[in-house]
């Protein structure tokens, strides 16, 4: 018969004081709870403006600055925008009973991630005012269900934009801050006039939220797109398939090191579609059809390559332009 191996002293001294640690560690966790926010302000009264801004001198010299300032100070359509600091935050006696406790960050709606007012609540202290118009469809946008705060994006106590209170000095910039990518594309040798000034990222996207997945001002991209370039709307007498179905079959919304936006270079962009051994479409290189060497470059790949005969790519209307030669 085997009898269980009996523990040593140096064992149980090893055991004994992984308790004591065990011990000391739930203790010092009892002892220091983590204070909870206070989640009902159900019994806070409004203080008023001048009560705020004893204590908060700074934030009051910021927002004389803004429109909300002016519109809530001059000129108030309603009761709500009077209450002026209190229309966005909340009432504030409860505030005032501790106001440096974290404790009681509950009792005022706080937009910053930091403060931990939920994403939810600080959306509906905006949307109670800037309810419907262009925000009609916030609900169900990329940026909603994302869980973006209005205030990731504006900044409504100091006027740090020329428009929309925003939290950069600029659309683009304050687009950039999560879209990277987009902002590479953009430095790219061909690009949309963006960085120029001559446009802003919110001249295609709505970032309140639109009917579809990119948040575009349009129902389709090739709508968006024929805001600007009219004469690619048609209608054709001859249609290029790709093009009437999608314009970023061959082109890269926001920027490519391509000529034109295009995703691939050209004649390359052509022959993802037209491969046919049979025509001339594979032929490309040179007069020997090899890469280099011998003979003379071909005037296919010279210039507009393929488009030096297509040039009417994105349709034609003549008769004889079948092959948008014209």
């Amino acid at each position: 018969m085997t009898f269980p191996r009996p523990f040593s002293t140096a064992r149980l001294g090893l055991a004994a004081g992984v308790c004591a640690a065990l011990a000391l560690v739930a203790g010092t966790v009892a002892q220091s709870p983590t204070p909870a926010p206070v989640t009902d302000n159900r019994d806070a009264v409004y203080v008023g403006e001048a009560v705020c801004i004893a204590c908060h001198q700074t934030q009051n010299n910021q927002f004389t600055h803004t429109q909300h300032a002016n519109v809530f100070r001059l000129n108030p359509k309603n009761e709500k925008e009077k209450l002026s600091c209190e229309a966005c935050h909340g009432p504030g006696s409860n505030h005032l009973k501790d106001p440096a406790s974290p404790a009681n960050r509950g009792a005022l709606v706080g937009f910053t991630r930091e403060w931990g007012t939920p994403v939810a609540k600080q959306n509906s202290m905006c949307l109670s005012c800037h309810e419907g118009g262009q925000r009609m469809f916030w609900a169900g946008s990329t940026h909603g269900t994302n869980e973006l705060s209005c205030s990731d994006c504006h900044n409504p106590m100091a006027k740090l934009s020329a428009g929309g209170l925003l939290k950069k000095p600029t659309i683009n910039e304050t687009c950039y801050t999560c879209h990277q990518q987009q902002r590479a594309e953009f430095a790219k040798r061909s690009h949309m006039p963006l960085p120029e000034g001559k446009m802003t990222c919110a001249d295609c996207h709505n970032p309140h939220g639109s009917t579809t997945k990119a948040m575009l001002k349009s129902d389709s991209i090739n709508e968006l797109c024929y805001n600007c370039h009219t004469e690619k709307r048609g209608p054709f007498l001859w249609e290029h398939a790709p093009v009437r179905e999608n314009c970023l079959t061959c082109h890269n919304a926001h920027g490519s090191n391509h000529d034109k936006l295009l995703t691939v270079a050209r004649p390359f962009s052509c022959q993802q579609c037209h491969s046919n051994a049979a025509g001339h479409q594979s032929n490309l290189y040179n007069a020997g059809q090899t890469v280099g060497g011998g003979a003379a470059i071909s005037s296919r790949v010279l210039g507009r390559t393929c488009q030096n005969c297509h040039s009417q790519i994105h349709g034609s209307n003549h008769p004889s332009g079948a092959r948008f030669q014209r």
